[in-house]
């Protein structure tokens, strides 16, 4: 390992794979909270902040897994997830430790998951959040578990350095499939207030007008003033939700 790191009483040590834009915030706040956290990312440098503020930065996905109790995933989709964890040669590694999943993926992926780390002799639940980058940074982030109750019940002290409002939706799937449905209402309607704006703009209509009426009305939703500005301006650079990514989770629902 690179980096020595602040060890942490009656915790569970924490591996983290997946330090990228959501990953990277999450695994900071549980270094904030007092957890011995390990790191490992495909490119090696998007960890350096991490490893420079207190974190392990593993070598191998292995060597992440042997050196934690519970291991975080936030890994792009259940193949690269599958990549990085359950080649057989990594079952005695696995052995007794739990694998929190909480990217987003499809139920039925996240049950095969379930079912390889059972495989294993490991432990799985599933925490699917929604939020983006200011909300990982803040603390704030909505989070869907699905676990036995134990298990919630468990992980709910680490799940709330992530964000207060916790709901046990269910078994392994079922939280999975809630936050699809929350990602579907963000496609829907970013793309139709996107269409609505251009319309308005488009007659000389002028947006001031447009958006008062909208906010007085049914129709509204905050995340319409959250993106307004960008979309005015079309600035789409260096978005807390890339488009290919919206993309791959509307492919799962």
């Amino acid at each position: 390992m690179a980096q020595v790191g602040r060890k942490s009483v009656n915790k569970p040590s924490v591996a983290l794979f997946g330090t990228g834009l959501m990953g990277a915030p999450l695994a900071g706040r549980l270094l904030d909270a007092g957890y011995r956290v390990v790191v490992w990312n495909r490119t090696v440098e998007k960890a350096a902040p991490l490893v420079a503020k207190g974190a392990l930065l593993a070598e191998s996905p292995a060597q992440a897994a042997a050196s934690a109790d519970l291991l975080i995933t936030w890994l792009s989709d259940q193949a690269a997830i599958q990549e990085v964890l359950f080649p057989a040669e990594r079952a005695s590694v696995l052995e007794g430790k739990t694998l929190l999943q909480m990217a987003t993926i499809g139920p039925e992926h996240s049950r095969c998951l379930q079912d390889a780390a059972h495989a294993h002799g490991a432990g799985y639940l599933e925490a699917p959040v929604l939020g983006s980058i200011p909300e990982a940074k803040a603390g704030t982030l909505l989070l869907m578990v699905g676990a036995t109750e134990a298990q919630f019940t468990r992980f709910r002290p680490l799940l709330e350095v992530f964000g207060q409002n916790i709901v046990h939706v269910g078994e392994v799937g079922q939280a999975a499939a809630m936050k699809l449905a929350f990602n579907q209402l963000i496609a829907g309607l970013t793309a139709s207030f996107s269409l609505s704006l251009g319309l308005v703009q488009e007659e000389g209509v002028r947006v001031e007008l447009f958006m008062d009426m909208l906010r007085d009305s049914a129709l509204y939703a905050p995340t319409f003033d959250k993106k307004l500005l960008r979309m005015l301006d079309r600035d789409y650079a260096n978005p807390n939700f890339p488009t290919r990514h919206l993309l791959k989770d509307i492919d799962l629902c």
